[in-house]
């Protein structure tokens, strides 16, 4: 046992003990965070604009604070950006996270020298609850390869400013950098293609032991491997034992993953944005994330059917009830205040508070007024691979296909990349539309009365999601391709590159 993996268990024993502290208090907790981010902000431009000063509770907050996305936030945003000082948070942010997919164009969050530990603590706590409730250290002792974006910044404003992962990259402990592959040269390559290549090259023969990334791009990189090598990852690097992912569902991709591995792998989830750190999985097995309610960030929820009402409510996590699905506002040490995430959660645990991520709140597909969300689609599609166990899926996406006849119905239209098709292609795809409707009330009414007509099933061939998101500028990194669409943007753009 190496000297990392020795001291890792009693600092992991130290860390998890704080948690627990915090635990039993959860909104006291977040109640005094909420004091204080408001008082620290009150001299800021957007203190006085609000009235922070005066904001002493969840209600207060909600009464003077309204619920905006990013271009709500927008006149905020372009003064930070432009360099100016004391507008969301007191002084000037340390970067600028630069990430796209709003309708703005690509979004500038702040990282603060406040929430620059909410970033780096969150990833380190979590390693150090999976040495705790495994006893597991080992991985620390091997090399470590986080498939991120570059970590070349720009400078926007008088700011550094680069990817999330690409700024996270600069703060990695000391005592991990020595272990940290690829090369900070390789990490730079912008081309996504030309990056896996070298990494390949890089790794081939390193005592690997954790990889962290996005399911689908660390599926990519698994291919390159295979490719190389003629043989499955867990052959190539014998020590490899802990798969940290996160940034979307990682069920859709575990039979494919666990076939590229050749054999069990250890999995330690996490819930990482640009905005912050929300959560992570502090129990081996237990697919709830752990609400981080002492990282400098103050939670509320709406009910995600409220969520388009003129005033919705706004619950603290003192209100929050299981099995509801809530969209995630935020304020925080990073100077964003009644802030949109545009995520959906549900809570599966309340002693802890404990959440899984079931989706986007503007990525729903109700054209039809079925309102068919993304938790929904995955589990459809994980009964269907039940019932058809050859099957793999590399990627998939739900869109409306809207007929033109008045005399034939519309349906859904799934677009999926197999990596091994069923054998049966009309069973799996009645076996979809089966789950779906025994999922969604709305869609079965539907269907029921003829409204809308059996799903398409459409096949796409080998590569399609990949060229689809090259097209877009979003190949690898952090993107991902949006589970549903209530339009044929996607759609068409994928049987466009097909």
């Amino acid at each position: 046992m190496g000297i990392k993996s020795f001291l890792s268990r009693p600092v992991a024993a130290y860390v998890v003990a704080g948690y627990r502290g915090w635990q039993r208090t959860p909104a006291a907790t977040q109640l005094q965070l909420l004091r204080q981010l408001t008082a620290t902000a009150a001299g800021t431009a957007f203190g006085r604009d609000h009235g922070l000063a005066g904001i002493q509770t969840p209600a207060q907050l909600a009464a003077q604070v309204p619920v905006r996305d990013y271009e709500g936030l927008a006149p905020y945003f372009n003064r930070v950006k432009a360099g100016e000082a004391d507008v969301l948070w007191p002084g000037r942010p340390l970067y600028l996270a630069k990430t796209s997919g709003t309708t703005s164009g690509a979004k500038y969050i702040p990282i603060t020298a406040a929430s620059i530990p909410n970033h780096i603590n969150g990833a380190r706590d979590a390693l150090l609850h999976y040495v705790h409730a495994t006893g597991k250290s080992r991985f620390l002792d091997g090399k470590l390869i986080f498939l991120s974006g570059s970590p070349v910044l720009e400078d926007v404003g008088g700011t550094p400013t680069g990817r999330l992962s690409g700024i996270i990259n600069h703060h990695v402990p000391v005592y991990l950098r020595r272990s940290q592959l690829p090369s900070y040269e390789t990490n730079s390559i912008e081309d996504w293609e030309t990056k896996l290549d070298r990494i390949v090259d890089e790794l081939l023969g390193e005592p690997l032991t954790l990889i962290s990334g996005i399911p689908p791009w660390i599926q990519m990189y698994f291919d390159r491997v295979t490719a190389r090598t003629g043989r499955p990852v867990g052959e190539v690097f014998p020590q490899f034992s802990l798969f940290v992912t996160g940034g979307v569902n990682i069920v859709p991709y575990q039979a494919r993953l666990r076939e590229s591995i050749g054999r069990p792998v250890d999995t330690l989830e996490l819930y990482p944005a640009s905005e912050g750190f929300l959560a992570f999985q502090d129990e081996p097995g237990n697919p709830g994330l752990l609400l981080l309610l002492d990282s400098g960030i103050f939670f509320e929820f709406v009910p995600a059917e409220r969520f388009f009402e003129a005033h919705p409510p706004r619950l603290s996590i003192a209100d929050v009830e299981l099995d509801t699905q809530y969209a995630v506002m935020l304020s925080s040490n990073a100077g964003l205040w009644g802030y949109s995430l545009g995520d959906t959660v549900r809570f599966v645990s309340l002693a802890p508070h404990r959440v899984v991520v079931t989706g986007r709140i503007k990525h729903f597909l109700s054209a039809f007024g079925e309102h068919v969300i993304g938790e929904e689609v995955e589990a459809v599609l994980r009964e269907a691979m039940r019932q058809h166990p050859e099957t793999e899926v590399v990627e998939f996406t739900v869109a409306p296909l809207v007929s033109a006849d008045p005399a034939v119905p519309s349906r859904h239209e799934w677009l999926v990349e197999f990596g091994r098709p069923p054998r049966d292609i009309v069973s799996f795809a009645f076996a979809l539309d089966t789950a779906l409707r025994q999922r969604n009330a709305y869609y079965d009414d539907l269907r029921r009365g003829d409204i809308l007509a059996p799903l398409q099933l459409t096949p796409l061939p080998a590569g399609a999601f990949q060229r689809y998101m090259k097209s877009q500028g979003k190949l690898g990194g952090q993107n991902k391709v949006p589970r549903l669409s209530n339009d044929r943007g996607v759609g068409n753009g994928l049987l466009a590159c097909a």
